[in-house]
């Protein structure tokens, strides 16, 4: 494969400036610092430029440029990411979608959205919901993360116990190619398969195969009626089994989220949510329907708990689920975070569980654990202190030690956030040579001089 080269410096800037409408380059170096990193601590490179894409044209004179002048490009969007997907590499132009914001249609009718990569999560939920439907798929971070960048990493959230990955509500993407040009993949349909799936390539490839500029999306009927539960363990394992006993039970749960005590704790510390000193887990379920049906059956499979509670208002309902996406930020006060999201047959829940907790006391390591528990995603955060350039070692061996746990378990070494930077050392011990040679193939013919995220995913 051929290589990105360094391109040119200082006057490729505004050459490239000179291709796109005014006030679309950025050069100040201390304005591209803040487009040069994402939510990581992976340092970035110095990028030559920023682009402020508006619109697909825009996008399109930028990868014409930069192929022209094999300048590597990195695609970006709000920011969010937690593997290092997003940061500058040196001599690179950073290609911020951020601005494309346009929800180009909503069709109650046919149930789908045609949205741009800058579209926040959250607002396109509201969007659909003035028509009595939702965008399923609700990383914790809905709220300031893109669309775009929801499908760079195959986002799932809260909701994907049932409603499944972004990939599962993506049905076309347009799709702009390092050269420039313009593919569309996929349809409007439900259902099609004409040709190689290209839309379900494109997302989870995290920028490397070609760069999103709109995306038709699926919507859902939004439910009239949410029940939530909460439940206290004095056990995390005990959380673990409830969880795969309200799974073999059938109970078809929309949201199935675990906490652990130390995010419970950090939590409580920030917003005083009243811990008890026994609690080391919490479990918030949430069903579509009355409390009296589903609801109530996982309550009562919540056997082991020391407390169990039932919402009986949509403000209980969202209260409990508030607490669950508190889980990040709150854990951020507590130091820096590597931020990482194994993922293991939902059967295994409890034996991951219990790796963690080892593994966290083996090397004195404070690991912060939540879980999309309903399957099998599971978040361990490790904490350490603030103004390292990077983890220490006996945080590195911890995380080794989790990702091979999750390996021999049968489970993947990320469910959502992506390969980006930081887990590169270890892709080989899930794909296998094999895979690798199919991948770097793939990169081959739909990038060939290596310019599209260079050094990220595979």
């Amino acid at each position: 494969m051929t290589e990105a080269t360094s391109g040119p410096t200082s006057s490729a800037a505004s050459g490239l400036a000179s291709a796109l409408p005014d006030g679309r380059v950025l050069t100040d170096p201390d304005v591209m610092d803040a487009y040069a990193r994402d939510r990581t601590f992976a340092p970035p490179g110095k990028p030559l430029g920023v682009v402020l894409a508006q619109s697909r044209d825009d996008v399109v004179a930028t990868l014409r440029w930069a192929s022209a002048h094999r300048v590597p490009v990195v695609p970006r969007g709000a920011g969010t990411g937690l593997a290092g997907g997003a940061t500058a590499v040196d001599g690179c132009v950073v290609l911020s979608l951020a601005r494309m914001t346009a929800i180009r249609e909503l069709s109650p009718q046919d149930e789908i959205a045609v949205v741009e990569p800058g579209v926040i999560t959250a607002d396109l939920d509201r969007a659909a919901r003035a028509h009595g439907l939702m965008y399923a798929p609700d990383p914790s971070s809905y709220e300031i993360s893109t669309i775009g960048g929801n499908l760079a990493t195959n986002a799932g959230g809260l909701r994907c116990v049932k409603y499944g990955v972004t990939r599962d509500s993506a049905l076309g993407l347009e799709v702009v190619l390092a050269d420039g040009r313009v593919l569309n993949t996929g349809r409007r349909t439900m259902k099609g398969v004409t040709g190689y799936d290209l839309t379900g390539l494109f997302v989870g490839s995290e920028g490397t195969l070609g760069v999103i500029t709109a995306a038709t999306l699926r919507l859902r009927r939004a439910p009239r009626e949410l029940s939530t539960v909460a439940a206290e363990f004095t056990s995390l394992r005990d959380a673990a089994a409830a969880v795969a006993a309200i799974i073999a039970e059938g109970c078809q749960p929309s949201m199935l989220e675990l906490l652990d005590r130390t995010t419970l704790r950090a939590i409580d510390d920030w917003k005083n949510i009243g811990l008890e000193p026994s609690t080391r887990a919490m479990l918030i379920a949430q069903a579509e329907g009355p409390a009296d049906e589903s609801a109530a059956r996982m309550a009562e499979l919540c056997a082991a708990a020391s407390f169990v509670a039932v919402s009986s208002t949509p403000e209980e309902a969202a209260e409990l689920v508030g607490v669950r996406r508190l889980a990040y930020p709150a854990k951020e006060r507590l130091g820096q975070c590597l931020v990482e999201d194994v993922c293991v047959p939902r059967s295994a829940l409890p034996e991951m569980i219990t790796a963690i907790e080892e593994t966290a006391a083996r090397h004195g390591v404070l690991i912060s654990t939540v879980a999309h528990a309903g399957d099998g995603n599971v978040h361990p955060v490790f904490v350490f202190d603030r103004g390292l350039a990077e983890p220490p070692p006996e945080v590195w061996a911890a995380a080794d030690e989790v990702f091979r746990a999750a390996l021999a378990l049968g489970g993947t070494l990320t469910g959502e956030h992506g390969v980006g930077l930081l887990k590169k050392r270890w892709l080989g011990l899930e794909t296998g040579p094999v895979a690798a040679e199919l991948h770097q193939g793939i990169k081959q013919v739909f990038d060939p001089l290596n310019i599209l995220n260079p050094g990220k995913a595979i």
